[in-house]
C-alpha cells in the first residue's frame, strides 16, 4: 500500500484533509496582506491628491498677499507723484512751463531717481505735444501723443478729472523703451482740460519683484489689467502690449467673480494648463494673478505616492512571506510611519511660519523703504502750517479751522508711518533696563481713565520679577495699545481687562517651534474676557492693516506695531484666543543681567526767547524743501542759519566760518550720509555740538535696533517747537547724548 501523499502549502486543500487552524489563519493573513494595502494605498493616494491641490490654492493665496499689498503701494506712489507734479504745475500756463523747463526738468528727474518705480515723467499740453519731461531736455516739440489712448481718455473725458489711467503697454517714440503710463489730466485755470501728467513704469520693475517671489515655487505672476492687457509678467513674454483673447480663462473668470477667484485653464501665452488665482487691486482696474502648472501638483502627488510605495512594498511582502513575524513587523512600521508623520507635520508647521516671516519681513521691507521720502514730505507740511499759523495771527476763524484740520491730518500721517517703522522694526530705540512691575503700576491711573467706567482693570504683579531691557516709552504705548484692544473686544455692559508680570523660561522645544532664543524672558500678558477670535483672525491677527473693526475705527497697524517692537528689542509675542473665551497677548522680553541704570531723569527744558537763540547753525539737507523749511524756522528762532545740501558743501562752509556752534544734518544722503559728516566734522572741530534729524535710520546712527551711544537724534516730521527745544537743550548741555548717562 502506498503512503500517503503529504500535504504543500502551494497545494489546493484536499477535502479529505481539511486544513489546519493554522493554516487557515496564515491564508487569511495572506489575502489580508494584498487587499487591505490595495484599499489603504487607493483611499490615501485620493485624500493626498486633495490635500495637494488644496495647498496648491494656499500657496497662491498667500502669494498674491504679497504681490497684491506690492503692486497697490507702487500705484500709490504713481499717484502721489503724479500729484505733486500737479502742484509743482499750479498757476503756471503752458508758456510758463516752457519757459521754466529746465528747472522743472531737474525736479522731475530728482522725484525719478528716487523712486525705482518711476521710469520717466512727462507733461504734455491739450494738443497732446511735450511741455517738460524728467528723461530729456528740451524736449521734443514736435512729438505728438494725441494716438495714445492714456491721453484720449483724459481728453475726451473717459476718466474723470483727478483720476488716474492705467495704459496698456507701449513701445516709446523717444529712446524705444517698453512702458506703461500711469496718467492724469491737468486742469487749467478755468478749464476742465489743459493736458495730461503721464508716470512712466517699466514692466521690468514688477518683473524683477515677481522673479523673486517665484523662487517659492510658483510657475507664473502677472500684473494683468481688466481688459486683459498684460502689464507685467514672469517669466518674461516676448511681445510687447499683448493681451488676452475675450474668452481667455481670466476673463470668464473675472465675469463670474470681479474680485478674486481661482480657475484652472491653458495658458493664453504658452498654452500650458495651470491653476491660477488672481486678485484685485483696491481703487485700480489692475489684477494680480499667480499660477501654478497642473504638471507641477501632479508630480508632487507621484512623488508622496512613491514614498509610500517605497515604505508599502516591503511591509506587503514581508507579510506575505513572513507570516509568524508579519504582524509583529507590521506593528513596528505602523509606528515608524506615526513617527514620519509627526516628523512631516512639524516641518509643515516649520515652513508655515517661516513663509509667514517672510511674508512679513516682505512688507516691512516695502513700507519701510517708503518712510524717508514720506517723513521728509510730513515735515515740509506740518512745519510750513505751523510758521504759517504763527505768520497769520489775524486769520479768522475758518482759516484757522483750515489750517488746524490740516495740521491734525498731517499728525495722524506721522503717527501711521511711524506705526508702520515699528512694525518694519526701522524705529530707532533707547531702550535701558526696565521694571515691568513699576512699569504696569505706573500706568495704571491712565488705563483707568482710558479704558472707562465700565471696564475693570487688574493688576497681577509677580514677586522677585527680573529686570528687562527695552525703551520704555514704546513698553508704555505697546501696554496702552493693548488695553484699548482688549477694551474693543469688550461688550458695551464692560468687562475684564488683566495685566499680568511674571519670570518665564522659554525650554529649546518652545524656542525651536517658535523661532525665538531659548532663556529667561520677562513676562508681561494683557487678557480680557471679551468675544475672542476666530482662527482666521488669529492667524492674520499681527499682518499690517488687517483688522476686524468697523470702516474708519482702525487702521489695522496696532498689533503689527507690538509685533515690530518686541521683535526689535529680542523678545517674542504670543496670541492666545477663542471665539467668546477672550483673548490673552503675551510678551517676552529677554531678562536683563547687566548694571543698573545710572540714568537721572531730566525734565524737558522750556523755550528761550527768540532773542536769547544767537548761536550759529550749520544746517545740511539734500532736499530742497526740507531745508528750505528748516532755515526759515530757525531764522524765525533768532538763530544764524548756514545751509548747504551735501557733505562737501557743509565742510567748506564750517572751514569759512570758525563760529559755528552746531551741525544739524540729515543722516540718509547721497554720496556722503550725516554719520560720517559729522565723523570729520568732530575731527576737525572736537567742540561742534551735533543734532541728526531723519525719517528713516537704516544702519547709519541705529545698529539692532539701538541708537549709537553719543547720538542727539531728532526724528521727522518735526515742528518748529520740537527743533527749538531739541536745539536749546543741546547748546545749553541740558540733554546728555543717547546711551551716556545723565549727570
Amino acid at each position: 500500500m502506498s503512503p500517503a501523499p503529504t500535504a504543500d502549502a502551494g497545494t489546493a486543500p484536499d477535502p479529505q484533509h481539511p486544513a489546519t487552524p493554522a493554516e487557515r489563519t496564515l491564508r487569511l493573513v495572506v489575502v489580508a496582506a494584498l487587499i487591505l494595502p490595495l484599499l489603504v494605498f487607493g483611499t490615501g493616494a485620493g485624500l493626498s491628491y486633495q490635500s495637494h491641490w488644496r495647498e496648491a490654492r494656499a500657496r497662491l493665496a498667500r502669494t498674491l498677499d504679497v504681490v497684491r499689498e506690492h503692486a497697490t503701494k507702487v500705484f500709490e506712489t504713481h499717484d502721489l507723484v503724479a500729484r505733486q507734479v500737479q502742484q509743482a504745475l499750479h498757476g503756471l500756463d503752458d508758456a510758463d512751463i516752457r519757459a521754466r523747463e529746465a528747472d522743472l526738468h531737474l525736479s522731475l528727474a530728482a522725484m525719478t531717481r528716487k523712486l525705482a518705480q518711476v521710469s520717466d515723467i512727462w507733461v504734455f499740453d491739450r494738443e497732446a505735444h511735450p511741455l517738460v519731461a524728467a528723461s530729456r531736455v528740451p524736449v521734443p516739440r514736435g512729438l505728438d501723443v494725441s494716438d495714445r489712448t492714456y491721453f484720449q481718455v483724459h481728453r475726451d473725458g473717459t476718466v474723470p478729472p483727478g483720476s488716474d489711467h492705467i495704459s496698456e503697454v507701449l513701445s516709446g517714440r523717444v529712446g524705444g523703451t517698453t512702458f506703461f503710463q500711469v496718467s492724469m489730466a491737468r486742469a487749467g485755470a478755468g478749464e476742465p482740460f489743459s493736458g495730461v501728467v503721464a508716470i512712466s513704469v517699466e514692466p521690468a520693475y514688477f518683473r524683477d519683484f515677481y522673479a523673486q517671489v517665484r523662487a517659492g515655487g510658483l510657475d507664473t505672476i502677472t500684473l494683468i489689467r481688466a481688459d486683459g492687457a498684460i502689464l507685467a509678467r514672469a517669466p518674461e513674454i516676448q511681445a510687447s502690449g499683448q493681451r488676452l483673447p475675450a474668452g481667455s480663462g481670466f476673463l470668464t473668470a473675472v465675469a463670474r467673480a470681479a474680485e478674486q477667484g481661482f480657475y484652472e485653464a491653458h495658458s493664453a501665452i504658452d498654452g500650458r494648463e495651470r491653476l491660477y488665482a488672481y486678485r484685485k487691486l483696491t481703487d485700480y482696474p489692475v489684477y494680480v494673478t499667480a499660477g501654478l502648472d497642473r504638471t507641477t501638483v501632479l508630480a508632487e502627488w507621484r512623488a508622496t505616492m512613491i514614498s509610500h510605495l517605497y515604505f508599502g512594498v516591503p511591509a506587503t511582502l514581508g507579510l506575505v512571506l513572513l507570516t509568524l513575524t508579519a504582524l509583529r513587523r507590521t506593528r513596528r512600521e505602523s509606528l515608524a510611519l506615526a513617527h514620519l508623520r509627526a516628523e512631516t507635520a512639524r516641518r509643515e508647521a516649520s515652513e508655515e511660519q517661516l513663509r509667514q516671516a517672510q511674508k512679513m519681513e516682505a512688507v516691512g521691507q516695502l513700507t519701510g523703504g517708503l518712510a524717508h521720502d514720506f517723513n521728509n514730505l510730513l515735515t515740509i507740511v506740518l512745519g510750513s502750517l505751523e510758521l504759517l499759523q504763527k505768520r497769520m495771527p489775524d486769520a479768522d476763524a475758518r482759516q484757522h479751522r483750515l489750517m488746524q484740520n490740516a495740521v491734525e491730518g498731517a499728525r495722524r500721517a506721522a503717527i501711521l508711518t511711524q506705526r508702520l517703522l515699528a512694525f518694519a522694526r526701522r524705529q530707532p530705540l533707547d531702550p535701558r533696563p526696565l521694571d515691568a512691575n513699576a512699569l504696569v503700576s505706573g500706568l495704571s491711573d491712565l488705563l483707568r481713565r482710558t479704558l472707562g467706567e465700565t471696564v475693570r482693570l487688574e493688576t497681577v504683579l509677580g514677586g522677585g520679577l527680573w529686570r528687562s531691557f527695552a525703551d520704555p516709552n514704546q513698553m508704555e504705548s505697546t501696554l496702552l495699545n493693548l488695553a484699548v484692544n482688549a477694551r474693543d473686544a469688550l461688550p458695551e455692559s464692560g468687562g475684564r481687562v488683566t495685566i499680568e508680570t511674571a519670570n518665564a523660561h522659554l525650554d529649546e522645544v518652545y524656542a525651536a517651534e517658535h523661532g525665538v532664543a531659548a532663556g529667561q524672558y520677562v513676562l508681561l500678558a494683557v487678557s480680557d474676557n471679551g468675544s475672542g477670535m476666530v482662527p482666521e483672525v488669529l492667524r492674520r491677527a499681527f499682518e499690517p492693516f488687517y483688522t476686524t473693526k468697523d470702516q474708519g475705527k482702525g487702521t489695522g497697524l496696532g498689533l503689527s506695531q507690538v509685533y515690530g517692537f518686541i521683535k526689535q528689542s529680542g523678545g517674542h509675542v504670543k496670541l492666545y484666543s477663542e471665539p467668546g473665551q477672550g483673548t490673552t497677548v503675551k510678551l517676552y522680553l529677554p531678562r536683563y543681567t547687566g548694571l543698573e541704570d545710572t540714568r537721572i531723569i531730566v525734565p524737558e527744558p522750556k523755550l528761550l526767547p527768540v532773542a536769547m537763540a544767537s548761536a550759529t547753525v550749520l544746517l545740511v539737507e539734500d532736499e530742497a524743501a526740507v531745508r528750505q523749511f528748516a532755515s526759515e524756522a530757525l531764522g524765525d528762532l533768532g538763530y544764524r542759519v548756514l545751509a548747504a545740501d551735501s557733505a562737501a558743501s557743509a565742510l567748506a562752509l564750517l572751514a569759512q566760518h570758525p563760529e559755528i556752534d552746531l551741525l544739524l544734518t540729515d543722516v540718509i544722503m547721497p554720496e556722503v550720509n550725516g554719520r560720517n559728516l559729522a565723523d570729520e566734522a568732530l575731527r576737525r572741530r572736537p567742540d561742534l555740538k551735533v543734532v541728526f534729524m531723519t525719517g528713516y535710520t537704516r544702519n547709519a546712527i541705529v545698529h539692532n535696533g539701538l541708537l549709537d551711544p553719543g547720538t542727539h537724534l531728532i526724528t521727522k516730521p518735526f515742528t518748529v517747537s520740537q527743533v527749538a527745544l531739541k536745539l536749546q537743550a543741546v547748546l545749553s548741555g541740558d540733554e546728555p547724548p543717547t546711551g551716556e548717562p545723565l549727570q
